[in-house]
């Protein structure tokens, strides 16, 4: 059975695949900034019957991650699967966000999968064998208004999973990345990083909801399809169909996507507009 450690274990996708590895027989290491929610949800699958521990971690901190995988190795003798899962949303007009809307985006969704790959992959190296596993997004693979930030990272992990598959094969190293349409996790009702401006605006959830034509995928059947694409060590990952199909016409039409997104882009700022003069 495998040992597997996940970043953003305590809610949402992280749980959600966690939860579905355990019962699998795997151990889980479930790795989240807030530490109490990695504890409920590993004391959840352990009451269960399933194998889970729990950890404080911030992604952002190269030391802290490298040392987390370290004791994982030194506990288990080993390390199968990361899952370089923690994230955050920054959306919203460009104009109005801040270079600490950026740094912070940069800091955790792109730095901490890199923390995260330099902190497991020379085990991996050593071990002849292991899985790295990033979250991306359907919004990596395609353009993305009102969340331009978010999809600028995402299109980074993508990048750097496709690449870092080529030279891990080498080593016996398999990579893969995990590009989810819309899908039922907290980050849809979220205001944007603690500590600074709120978003204003059309929320989230009503962007992608629109986005999705109504759509928003369960996030236990996004762990399944995500078990699944791992097993068969598949490059991109991407759930449900909707947004395969989303990806295939950006691919094939990209002409016709744009003219969707420059859609939903004037939308979003009709609404925004609705919702500040509702204010006033």
């Amino acid at each position: 059975m495998a040992i597997a450690l996940i970043t953003g274990g305590g809610s949402g996708i992280g749980a959600a695949v966690g939860t579905l590895l355990a019962r699998n027989g795997d151990t889980v290491i479930l790795a989240d900034i807030n530490s109490e929610a990695a504890d409920d949800v590993a004391a959840r699958i352990v009451a269960s019957g399933g194998k889970a521990e729990s950890a404080a971690l911030d992604v952002r901190d190269m030391a802290a991650f490298s040392a987390l995988v370290n004791r994982v190795v030194a506990d288990h003798d080993r390390i199968d699967l990361i899952f370089n899962n923690a994230g955050i949303g920054v959306g919203g007009a460009i104009e109005d966000l801040s270079e600490e809307h950026w740094q912070r985006i940069v800091d955790i969704n792109i730095m901490g999968v890199v923390h995260g790959i330099r902190a497991a992959y020379p085990h991996m190296i050593r071990q002849g064998d292991g899985h790295i596993v990033n979250t991306a997004s359907l919004a990596g693979l395609v353009p993305s208004p009102m969340l331009a930030p978010y999809a600028m990272t995402k299109h980074a992990v993508v990048g750097l999973s496709l690449s870092l598959r080529a030279e891990a094969a080498h080593h016996g190293v398999r990579v893969s990345a995990l590009c989810p349409g819309p899908t039922e996790t907290p980050i849809l009702d979220s205001t944007g990083p603690e500590g600074l401006a709120p978003h204003e605006g059309v929320s989230a959830r009503d962007l992608l909801t629109k986005a999705s034509g109504g759509e928003i995928y369960p996030v236990e059947k996004l762990a399944e399809d995500f078990v699944r694409g791992v097993a068969a060590n598949k490059s991109l990952i991407v759930a449900p169909r909707r947004a395969r199909f989303t990806w295939w016409m950006q691919r094939l039409l990209p002409a016709q996507v744009e003219n969707v997104t420059l859609r939903l882009a004037q939308w979003a700022r009709q609404e925004a507009e609705k919702i500040e003069r509702a204010v006033r």
